[in-house]
């Protein structure tokens, strides 16, 4: 039987060890050379979606006569700030930037916390009625939220919280989106034998949740304080059918800009970006612990 021999290789140059190969290198972590076309295209896409940002600073800082030339001015100009005082005669915006941190702030801590104890409930402990519990909660979120606005406003206004901020509150501290999402990442994130080891070692639920489940879980909680907050933020309908004029969200506040036979844009999108900030800022604060969660997640794939 003949044995074939391996071709010979040339000897490494002293001091130096062969390098990995490219497959090798890339599952050890090494770093991927992008080409120009990859470059190119993400540029394009980065301009693309920071060009309605932009264009709402130079509307905000120009007056209504430049909004109307064509083609219409590209550059900042002087009258931010003259807009913002506009902004602040017309409409009570610094109670609505207030009242609209508290709505959107309590709703965010609300949902982060009992979305995340139901969903460690559902992803790890066995009870009876869990699959339905679960079937009941996820289709709660095929049902327009139109249809509950008269039975709700018929409840609050029994309570007497027509126009307080509770009224906007309340009924968001929980949705069945956040319930579903943490019970998906938890199930993916968080192993049986760290429960299992907590167990063994005396840890009651409440132990294990606040000392396990959430340092693990605070990537995907980030995620849904993001978006909670996003939408409590952005939310029109529930807060004008609840709140007056004299208790405005942002986005109610809002629509008493650039009144008038002919509406002021430069005003109102000079409120618009007085509402767009404090959005950033929440991404800006919870932009790592998203990236870290995805990065996790890529890891683990």
């Amino acid at each position: 039987m003949t044995v074939l021999a391996a071709p010979p290789t040339e000897p490494a140059a002293e001091g130096t060890r062969p390098g990995p190969t490219r497959r090798t290198r890339n599952r050890a972590g090494g770093t991927m050379q992008g080409g120009k076309l990859a470059y190119a295209i993400l540029i394009a896409a980065v301009l693309v979606s920071a060009f309605p940002f932009y264009w709402t600073i130079v509307a905000a800082s120009r007056s209504n006569a430049d909004l109307a030339k064509v083609p219409p001015t590209l550059l900042p100009g002087s009258n931010l700030f003259h807009n913002f005082q506009a902004v602040m005669e017309e409409a009570d915006i610094g109670k609505a930037l207030l009242n609209s941190f508290i709505v959107s702030g309590s709703i965010t801590v609300g949902t982060v916390l009992c979305c995340t104890l139901a969903g460690f409930a559902f992803a790890k402990l066995r009870f009876r009625g869990r699959g339905a519990l679960l079937a009941v909660t996820v289709g709660t979120m095929m049902i327009p939220p139109q249809l509950g606005v008269i039975p709700l406003f018929m409840l609050i206004a029994k309570l007497q919280w027509v126009n307080q901020l509770q009224a906007v509150i309340l009924p968001g501290l929980v949705s069945a989106f956040g319930v579903f999402f943490m019970r998906q990442y938890l199930v993916q994130s968080l192993p049986d034998e760290l429960i299992e080891a907590a167990r063994v070692d005396g840890a009651s639920t409440a132990r294990i949740f606040w000392s396990i489940v959430v340092p693990i879980a605070r990537p995907g909680m980030a995620v849904l304080g993001m978006l909670t907050f996003m939408a409590a933020w952005n939310d029109f309908f529930w807060p004008i059918v609840a709140l007056s004029s004299q208790e405005p969200t942002v986005q109610v506040a809002l629509r008493q800009l650039g009144g008038g036979y002919v509406h002021d844009q430069s005003v109102i999108m000079a409120g618009t970006l007085l509402g767009t900030l404090p959005v950033l800022l929440v991404f800006g604060l919870l932009g790592r612990q998203i990236v870290g969660g995805i990065m996790q997640g890529a890891v683990k794939g």
